[in-house]
């Protein structure tokens, strides 16, 4: 990942030529920094595990069919170039590439690395997760506290769940979000989406360190999960807590 960053992604920062950016849907952006970095990553994993499936975020856009080979296989890899590419392209450090390993349906391992941060993250399942070598646990939020919130959804952002504080925008990239809850900077975060290369490295670091990830309907988050809303929390309390105040029209916002 480092390497890779390195080639092709470090160098554009701040440093996109014209056409190097495009845009696939309305809102949501690519860079040859992505696609690059991609195949580079999937080259280097199918040399190392032949037998497994990778779905890359930009493989999945180019032949959604993917997607159904990775949903039934025994072992997978999930890859995210570059997280939080709308960051990249207009010059914010907030940007990662991911990567999860996935065994009949759960996530074992999970790396992230933030290139400009220079910050790895790295967690297998029952062993933890560690920052940079170091391991983390997140504290449970104390009762007598209220829960701090972060959201993506730009319907939510400056509102508050109920008696809640107001939710604060999040850091558009889940490879600096899921990190940001475990240093504590927030106890929660909403997504609309599910997306397994989005969410299966950070949800095994929660997970590790001591938080949860679920759906709005109490279903634990899996990395073979395709229903919308997600409720990333630093503890089980704080989980249920604002799942129960969460809009149910959640996959519409």
């Amino acid at each position: 990942m480092k390497q890779v960053a390195a080639e092709v992604i470090t160098p554009r920062f701040r440093s996109l030529a014209d056409g190097e950016v495009i845009e696939k849907n309305p809102g949501d952006l690519v860079t040859v920094a992505d696609r690059e970095a991609e195949v580079l990553i999937t080259r280097a994993l199918n040399d190392a595990f032949p037998d497994a499936v990778v779905l890359g975020e930009e493989a999945h856009a180019a032949d959604p069919r993917v997607l159904e080979r990775y949903l039934g296989a025994e072992h997978a890899f999930t890859v995210d170039p570059v997280d939080g590419t709308k960051n990249f392209v207009h010059g914010s450090p907030d940007h990662a590439v991911m990567i999860a390993e996935t065994r009949s349906g759960e996530t074992t391992r999970g790396w992230i690395w933030q290139p400009e941060h220079e910050v790895a993250w790295v967690a297998e399942r029952g062993a933890g997760v560690e920052r940079d070598g170091e391991r983390i646990t997140r504290r449970p939020v104390a009762d007598e506290d209220d829960p701090r919130g972060a959201t993506s959804i730009w319907s939510l952002r400056g509102h508050a769940l109920e008696d809640l504080p107001a939710l604060r925008p999040s850091w558009v990239c889940c490879g600096v979000d899921y990190p940001k809850l475990l240093e504590g900077e927030v106890d929660y975060i909403l997504y609309s989406r599910s997306n397994a290369w989005d969410h299966a490295p950070g949800s095994l670091m929660v997970t590790e360190a001591g938080g949860h990830v679920g759906h709005l309907d109490g279903v634990t988050y899996g990395p073979r999960s395709t229903q919308p809303g997600l409720v990333v929390a630093a503890d089980r309390t704080t989980y249920a807590a604002v799942a129960r105040r969460m809009p149910k029209d959640l996959s519409r916002r």
